[in-house]
């Protein structure tokens, strides 16, 4: 079984009962609602089908909601032609009334984010639809923003647009957001997206949102910031020990920055997050051929590959899975893969956490991952309450079996996105009975039999107060 997750995107493609079992067949763990698209009605209709085989099926499915985020788009009535030296005035929708001064001597379109143009400078780089055409800041007047061309194109309206030198003083979390996270927390979603997050507060205001819509300070949704933005690269440490998870989006994140540093940042990133022990997803045109081909490239293998030996705790499909043809064989496609990778010699890690020699905790389940390691124990079983063990186990990347049984329905869940995790949900109070349980189970499955070996941990029953109960040997 791979230890390495699957999260796949949602769409008109992959929004049947049918297609999702079978996407959950092939290795799908978690599923991304993203709310860049659909209604709530069609997102309602989604949850509910992935509870109910989540249900039918015994398998937990995590429920990723995805933020759209403050993304900046043009506003242009009709489309605009581009050439390399023009000069174009822009300015905003809160300006609009400036631009039409201009209107008569240059080309001009708007931004359709109030006060955008207040924070951005002479110098900076606006770049529109994906980086295709971009364009300097010459000169600027209240509310209007004189820029030359570099590289061309037509300007259409609602493209993307990316400014990646300026500090925007745009909220990460908008009115729509807003909306779409009272929405999800209505639905018990498991992980929410942050897009474009710039700083460690604006995770903070999310999850100030998350409390203040529940009505309550614990038993949140984690947060997944989305690192896209280069001011979120030079307020990364602040951002990963704020988040509950990572996810390196290398879309935006390869129009912020040049594209060829990616690579190597997205090494850099996840590095940073499995040290922070947060789990880290690599994203973005990871098989993005098989939106219309039913095989991926060799180089789209070796990205996926490569996020793997990185052990990264999951990799994600977008369009492959929301839109493309082959939604099921992407997922397919995908677990294979990283099969064939976990199988090799090259994923193989020593533990990546940085170890506190005065943090016993820590030190005590490194203990229980030496002893797994060297021992002849078939799997670590684990009960815990929170699921703060399980994730911290998880980053030691044991190769053996790692079975985590929780008596919280949100932590079975979320245990989908943590490396090598088998999650087991058992309604029991006391966590001896849920330990005991899921051995049976487990023998149940062929996973186990009499006579093996495993080590036994019991988080306490406030895990996230750093204590364990028990480390142990058992036969079972």
């Amino acid at each position: 079984m791979k230890k390495t997750k699957i999260v796949a995107t949602l769409g008109l493609v992959s929004d049947t009962k049918e297609t999702l079992r079978k996407m959950v067949q092939n290795g799908m763990n978690v599923a991304r609602l993203n709310f860049s698209h659909g209604d709530h009605e069609w997102h309602g209709n989604a949850i509910k089908i992935i509870r109910e085989l989540s249900a039918e099926m015994n398998v937990p499915i995590g429920i990723l909601g995805d933020l759209q985020g403050p993304r900046i788009r043009t506003s242009v009535e009709a489309p605009v032609e581009m050439t390399t030296g023009d000069a174009i005035v822009l300015s905003d929708v809160f300006y609009k009334e400036r631009l039409e001064s201009k209107k008569s001597d240059f080309k001009t379109f708007l931004l359709d984010s109030p006060k955008i143009v207040d924070d951005i400078e002479i110098g900076h780089e606006i770049l529109i639809e994906d980086g295709l055409m971009k364009m300097v800041v010459k000169e600027k007047e209240e509310g209007l923003l004189i820029t030359e061309v570099i590289d061309g194109g037509t300007v259409k309206n609602r493209k993307g647009v990316n400014i990646p030198d300026s500090q925007l003083k745009i909220s990460a979390v908008t009115e729509k957001d807003e909306r779409d996270l009272k929405f999800l927390m209505e639905n018990e979603v498991d992980f929410i997206g942050l897009s474009f997050v710039g700083s460690g507060e604006d995770v903070e205001y999310l999850r100030g949102k998350m409390k203040e819509f529940l009505g309550r300070e614990d038993n949140l949704p984690h947060i997944i910031v989305k690192v896209e933005r280069k001011e979120a690269i030079k307020n990364l440490d602040d951002i990963i020990d704020k988040t509950d998870a990572v996810m390196v989006a290398r879309g935006d994140l390869g129009i912020e920055i040049e594209g060829t540093k990616v690579a190597v940042l997205q090494k850099e990133i996840v590095r940073k997050s499995l040290q922070k022990m947060k789990p880290v997803i690599v994203a973005t045109q990871m098989l993005d051929s098989m939106i219309v081909n039913p095989r991926p490239t060799r180089a789209e293998i070796s990205d996926v590959t490569n996020a793997v030996v990185d052990h990264a705790d999951a990799v994600m499909l977008s369009g492959e899975s929301a839109g493309g043809k082959y939604p099921v064989e992407s997922v397919r496609t995908m677990r294979d893969i990283i099969q064939h990778t976990e199988a090799s010699p090259f994923d193989d890690v020593t533990h990546l956490l940085k170890l506190d020699g005065k943090d016993d905790f820590k030190n005590l389940v490194k203990g229980a991952f030496d002893l797994a390691k060297n021992s002849d124990c078939k799997a670590i079983i684990l009960a815990t309450a929170s699921g703060f063990t399980g994730r911290m186990m998880s980053h030691f990347r044991c190769e053996k079996p790692l079975f985590v049984g929780t008596n919280s329905e949100k932590v079975y869940n979320q245990l989908t996105l943590a490396w090598g995790v088998q999650s087991f949900f058992v309604e029991e109070t006391d966590l001896s009975k849920v330990l005991s349980k899921m051995i049976d189970y487990r023998k149940s499955t062929k996973q186990l039999k009499d006579g093996d070996k495993v080590i036994v941990i019991f988080g306490s029953a406030k895990d996230n107060s750093e204590k364990m109960q028990m480390v142990g040997v058992k036969t079972v």
